[in-house]
């Protein structure tokens, strides 16, 4: 099993910077991909950026140029969210999405609890 606990959220003005913490626990070795998604209250979960277990990234639209995921193998995985605008207000979660269990040749998916980030003025 994976755990995986988002931190770092809050309430920040428009233009504002917060970073977003999710640190792993459990069976880590099996992670590889991370996710960032986001949950507007009402809408339905969108992805945010990606990292690979080999450092790669990749973004949505709407935040390229502003976000930035980063990792610190294989324990704590962060978004750095800068130029922060009322649309990014969300609950945000980290997912990854294709962990080796433990003793199987099996993949699942984890997610965590999510962080609330407000950004209002």
């Amino acid at each position: 099993q994976v755990q995986l606990v988002e931190s770092g959220g809050g309430l920040v003005q428009p233009g504002g910077s917060l970073r977003l913490s999710c640190a792993a626990s459990g069976y880590i070795a099996g992670i590889n991909d991370i996710n960032w998604y986001r949950q507007p209250l009402g809408k339905q979960r969108e992805l945010v950026a990606t990292i690979s277990k080999d450092g790669s990234t990749k973004y949505a639209d709407f935040v390229r140029g502003r976000f930035t995921i980063s990792r610190d193998n294989p324990h704590t995985i962060y978004l750095q969210m800068n130029n922060l605008k009322p649309d990014d207000t969300a609950v945000y979660y980290c997912n990854a999405p294709d962990a080796e269990v433990e003793e199987t040749f099996l993949v699942a998916s984890y997610w965590g609890r999510g962080t609330l980030v407000t950004v209002s003025s």
